[in-house]
């Protein structure tokens, strides 16, 4: 038994050396899976920072790509995801992917939500209605006239309105591979909003220019979130993947609770 004991010491010791304890308890009695959905505009691929440190973290991190043609389509999309899932997880969105998990979340698997500046709409709500009626002197973002039921950000303008924080090549990158944005998505109705029956996490960018810090906080307070605010982009998960992670993090230990 004595040397079972020292057996079972040393290679506690060898692995908190080798890190792996460490990783291990940063996230003990927190929910693992982590499923993240992007916005408008862009794909998955923005997420490699935040997917990063939450993989190194020891959570088990998966990406929606969406084809953001519809909003039906998208939470297909996202539905499969989290059906693949094996077990509790944490819902996470950037933006218009804030509509998505807030359609989608009601699944049985997911215990809790967090809004990346994100939308996070009512019973009959949509990016589009939510949009309609900006406060005086917001910032508008450089939407394009539609192109065959797409849209687009005029390219000269994203950096600084969707990116500001980002590098100056990778927010020029960002804007050259735009992913269409369909109306059919912009226009897509929420019917049993997620954040009613979940508990929500909110991340507030300050400064963002494609959803006003003002419409962020109200959408917050409404769904009873717990809400963090930082100095940022629209692109915080990209510019700041640290501070998305944090968030994400708390949620999974907050739900597991």
């Amino acid at each position: 038994m004595k040397n079972a004991s020292a057996f079972l010491a040393s290679a506690a010791v060898i692995g908190v050396l080798c890190g792996v304890g460490a990783a291990h308890a940063a996230t003990a009695g927190a929910i693992k899976n982590v499923v993240l959905v992007h916005g408008g505009f862009v794909d998955g691929s923005g997420w490699k920072g935040v997917y990063d440190i939450l993989e190194k973290d020891g959570y088990k991190v998966t990406i929606v790509q969406n084809p953001t043609s519809s909003l039906e389509d998208d939470v297909a999309v996202t539905r499969r995801t989290l059906a693949a899932q094996d077990g509790p997880t944490i819902l996470v969105g950037h933006s218009y992917g804030g509509v998505v998990i807030t359609e989608s979340g009601n699944d049985p698997k997911v215990r809790g939500l967090v809004y990346i500046a994100a939308f996070a709409p009512d019973t009959g709500e949509s990016v589009s209605s939510l949009i309609a009626n900006p406060p005086p002197g917001a910032a508008v973002p450089p939407i394009l006239p539609p192109q065959d039921g797409y849209l687009f950000l005029d390219r000269s303008k994203f950096s600084a309105s969707f990116a500001a924080d980002v590098k100056p090549a990778q927010a020029d990158f960002m804007a050259a591979s735009q992913v269409p944005w369909g109306l059919n998505a912009l226009n897509g109705k929420v019917t049993e909003p997620a954040w009613k029956g979940k508990p929500s996490w909110y991340l507030v960018t300050a400064d963002d220019r494609m959803i006003p810090a003002p419409a962020q906080r109200q959408m917050a307070n409404r769904a009873k979130a717990t809400v963090a605010e930082t100095a940022g982009s629209h692109a915080i998960y990209v510019s700041n993947p640290k501070v998305v992670a944090d968030i994400i993090e708390q949620a999974a230990k907050g739900a597991a609770k």
